[in-house]
Protein backbone atom coordinates (compact mmCIF):
# COMPACT_ATOMS: atom_id res chain seq x y z
CA UNK A 1 0.00 0.00 0.00
CA UNK A 2 0.72 3.38 -0.96
CA UNK A 3 0.33 6.08 1.53
CA UNK A 4 0.50 10.03 0.87
CA UNK A 5 0.59 12.61 3.28
CA UNK A 6 -0.28 16.43 3.65
CA UNK A 7 -2.64 19.03 5.36
CA UNK A 8 -5.89 20.61 3.95
CA UNK A 9 -4.66 20.76 0.12
CA UNK A 10 -5.58 16.55 0.18
CA UNK A 11 -9.40 17.22 1.22
CA UNK A 12 -10.82 17.49 -2.34
CA UNK A 13 -9.40 13.67 -2.91
CA UNK A 14 -10.91 12.40 0.04
CA UNK A 15 -14.00 13.13 -0.87
CA UNK A 16 -15.98 10.03 -2.89
CA UNK A 17 -14.54 7.95 -0.05
CA UNK A 18 -16.14 10.36 3.14
CA UNK A 19 -19.08 9.94 0.92
CA UNK A 20 -18.56 6.04 1.04
CA UNK A 21 -18.44 6.60 4.90
CA UNK A 22 -21.57 9.14 5.53
CA UNK A 23 -23.41 6.59 3.37
CA UNK A 24 -22.49 4.15 5.50
CA UNK A 25 -23.49 6.48 8.57
CA UNK A 26 -26.74 6.88 7.15
CA UNK A 27 -27.44 2.89 6.65
CA UNK A 28 -27.02 2.62 10.21
CA UNK A 29 -28.01 5.00 11.86
CA UNK A 30 -31.28 4.33 14.24
CA UNK A 31 -32.20 7.88 14.38
CA UNK A 32 -30.44 10.75 12.23
CA UNK A 33 -30.10 8.99 8.61
CA UNK A 34 -32.36 12.05 7.36
CA UNK A 35 -29.58 13.90 8.23
CA UNK A 36 -26.95 12.23 7.17
CA UNK A 37 -28.46 11.94 3.63
CA UNK A 38 -28.60 16.02 3.79
CA UNK A 39 -24.95 16.21 5.49
CA UNK A 40 -22.81 17.02 2.15
CA UNK A 41 -18.74 17.26 1.60
CA UNK A 42 -18.77 21.16 1.42
CA UNK A 43 -20.15 21.91 4.76
CA UNK A 44 -17.88 19.00 6.42
CA UNK A 45 -14.89 20.23 4.43
CA UNK A 46 -15.89 23.93 5.29
CA UNK A 47 -15.38 22.71 9.09
CA UNK A 48 -12.21 21.34 8.73
CA UNK A 49 -10.58 24.34 6.93
CA UNK A 50 -11.73 26.44 9.37
CA UNK A 51 -10.25 24.01 11.72
CA UNK A 52 -6.84 23.80 9.79
CA UNK A 53 -6.83 27.44 9.59
CA UNK A 54 -7.14 27.59 13.39
CA UNK A 55 -4.67 24.65 13.87
CA UNK A 56 -3.64 22.36 12.05
CA UNK A 57 -4.79 19.55 10.04
CA UNK A 58 -3.09 16.63 8.83
CA UNK A 59 -4.50 14.36 6.04
CA UNK A 60 -3.24 10.99 4.99
CA UNK A 61 -4.41 8.43 2.01
CA UNK A 62 -3.88 5.15 1.27
CA UNK A 63 -3.94 4.08 -2.34
CA UNK A 64 -3.85 0.60 -3.97
CA UNK A 65 -0.32 0.49 -5.39
CA UNK A 66 -1.84 -1.40 -8.51
CA UNK A 67 -4.88 0.55 -9.84
CA UNK A 68 -3.77 3.91 -8.51
CA UNK A 69 -7.19 4.07 -6.70
CA UNK A 70 -7.33 6.03 -3.47
CA UNK A 71 -8.97 3.22 -0.95
CA UNK A 72 -8.78 4.86 2.61
CA UNK A 73 -8.24 7.98 4.61
CA UNK A 74 -7.87 9.16 8.12
CA UNK A 75 -8.17 13.09 8.90
CA UNK A 76 -6.61 14.48 11.98
CA UNK A 77 -6.89 17.98 13.86
CA UNK A 78 -5.02 19.27 16.27
CA UNK A 79 -6.96 22.82 17.68
CA UNK A 80 -4.79 26.08 19.30
CA UNK A 81 -5.53 24.23 22.25
CA UNK A 82 -4.14 21.04 22.18
CA UNK A 83 -6.76 19.35 21.33
CA UNK A 84 -6.23 16.40 19.10
CA UNK A 85 -9.33 14.76 17.21
CA UNK A 86 -9.20 11.65 15.09
CA UNK A 87 -12.09 13.56 12.79
CA UNK A 88 -12.27 10.67 10.27
CA UNK A 89 -11.28 7.63 9.26
CA UNK A 90 -12.59 4.60 6.22
CA UNK A 91 -11.35 1.94 4.75
CA UNK A 92 -13.15 0.58 1.71
CA UNK A 93 -14.34 -2.69 2.46
CA UNK A 94 -12.63 -4.76 0.38
CA UNK A 95 -9.23 -3.02 1.72
CA UNK A 96 -10.32 -4.07 5.27
CA UNK A 97 -8.02 -6.42 6.93
CA UNK A 98 -4.77 -5.10 5.64
CA UNK A 99 -3.56 -3.27 8.85
CA UNK A 100 -4.44 0.10 6.72
CA UNK A 101 -6.67 1.35 9.75
CA UNK A 102 -3.53 0.42 12.10
CA UNK A 103 -0.97 2.55 10.00
CA UNK A 104 -3.36 5.26 9.46
CA UNK A 105 -4.39 5.19 13.91
CA UNK A 106 -0.32 4.89 14.27
CA UNK A 107 0.69 7.73 12.24
CA UNK A 108 -2.38 9.78 13.39
CA UNK A 109 -1.13 9.49 17.39
CA UNK A 110 2.27 9.61 16.16
CA UNK A 111 1.63 13.27 14.30
CA UNK A 112 -0.44 13.96 17.29
CA UNK A 113 1.73 13.35 20.23
CA UNK A 114 4.66 15.39 17.98
CA UNK A 115 2.31 18.48 17.90
CA UNK A 116 1.77 17.90 22.17
CA UNK A 117 -1.28 17.33 21.86
CA UNK A 118 -3.11 17.31 25.80
CA UNK A 119 -6.28 15.56 24.51
CA UNK A 120 -7.14 13.58 22.00
CA UNK A 121 -10.93 12.23 21.01
CA UNK A 122 -12.51 10.19 18.65
CA UNK A 123 -16.52 10.69 17.55
CA UNK A 124 -18.37 7.23 16.57
CA UNK A 125 -21.79 7.27 15.12
CA UNK A 126 -24.74 6.02 16.51
CA UNK A 127 -24.98 2.46 14.94
CA UNK A 128 -21.25 2.59 13.90
CA UNK A 129 -20.38 0.40 17.15
CA UNK A 130 -18.54 -1.98 15.31
CA UNK A 131 -15.68 0.50 15.56
CA UNK A 132 -15.34 1.05 19.00
CA UNK A 133 -13.11 -2.31 19.53
CA UNK A 134 -10.36 -1.05 17.07
CA UNK A 135 -10.20 1.93 18.80
CA UNK A 136 -10.17 0.85 22.10
CA UNK A 137 -6.74 -0.78 21.49
CA UNK A 138 -5.49 2.21 20.44
CA UNK A 139 -6.83 3.19 24.37
CA UNK A 140 -9.80 5.15 23.51
CA UNK A 141 -12.68 4.65 25.63
CA UNK A 142 -16.47 6.03 26.00
CA UNK A 143 -16.32 9.17 28.17
CA UNK A 144 -20.13 10.20 27.49
CA UNK A 145 -22.47 10.22 25.62
CA UNK A 146 -23.96 12.98 23.99
CA UNK A 147 -27.53 12.72 22.94
CA UNK A 148 -29.00 15.14 20.38
CA UNK A 149 -32.98 15.60 19.55
CA UNK A 150 -33.72 15.39 15.89
CA UNK A 151 -34.94 18.57 14.57
CA UNK A 152 -39.11 17.91 14.26
CA UNK A 153 -39.55 15.77 16.57
CA UNK A 154 -42.53 16.28 19.26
Amino acid sequence: MDYLEGDERFLDAVEPLWRDLNEHHRKRSSYFSDWFAGHTFDARKKTLLKKAGEGALLVELARDPGSGANVGYCITSLDADKKGEIESIYIIPEYRGRQIGDHFMQRALSWLDAQGALDISIAVAHGNEEALGFYRRYGFYPRIYVLRRSVGTG
